[in-house]
Order: structure tokens, then C-alpha cells, then sequence
């Protein structure tokens, strides 16, 4: 039997303060990072709010998730892993959002990160 990977299991309230950090070390805002999550997975405003309150872990956050069909279309390189190429849906979706909020951090413009 194969071994889940430890993030699955990590609650989603914290991770979202190290993305939140990543943000704002370069600039960029909670309220960035926030429409990132949204426009991805569909948790906006107490939605979100309720979701971290809740202390769930990544793979209920992202089973509860309503993904963006433009997702399909995020592409490229994050911690050394093409997303597109990565083959568990769960891990998948981690990485899909790792690398909006690295394209945040790198300055890209919130509009052409959401606009797939």
C-alpha cells in the first residue's frame, strides 16, 4: 500500500499564513493571496473564513473545493515539479496553488494571474 504524503493531512490554516508571508515579504497583500484561493478553488470571504476556523486539512479543503476549470491551463515549474506533470489529483491541486502564490511573489500582476 502507498504511503499519502504528510501535507494532505496538514491543516489548511497552516499553510495559509506561510502564503500569506511569501506575499507579503515581496510586497503583495493577504487580500492578493485571498482572490488567488478564490478565484482557484472557490473559497472567497467567510467561506475561507470558516474553512481556516475549522482547522481542516488539505485533502478536505480541496475535496470541498470548487476548482476553477481554467486550472487546467496553470503550467510551469514550482519547488522543481512541472505541475502539469504531477499525477495525484490531491498533490496536484497543492501544487496548482503553490504556484499562483509563487507567481504573486515573483510580481506578477494579480489580473494576468487570474485571467487563464
Amino acid at each position: 500500500m502507498e504511503k499519502r504524503p504528510r501535507i494532505f493531512a496538514m491543516p489548511f490554516a497552516r499553510v495559509y499564513p506561510l502564503y500569506v508571508q511569501k506575499a507579503e515579504r515581496k510586497g503583495r497583500t493577504q487580500a492578493e493571496v485571498d482572490a488567488i484561493i478564490g478565484w482557484l478553488t472557490g473559497y472567497r470571504g467567510q467561506k475561507l473564513e470558516r474553512a481556516l476556523a475549522a482547522g481542516i486539512d488539505l485533502e478536505t479543503f480541496f475535496a470541498r473545493a470548487r476548482m476553477n476549470p481554467a486550472a487546467g491551463r496553470i503550467t510551469g515549474v514550482v519547488c522543481g515539479v512541472r505541475v502539469e506533470e504531477v499525477a495525484d489529483p490531491l498533490m496536484k491541486k497543492i501544487r496548482l496553488l503553490d504556484k499562483l502564490i509563487d507567481e504573486l511573489a515573483r510580481g506578477k500582476k494579480l489580473e494576468s494571474i487570474l485571467s487563464r
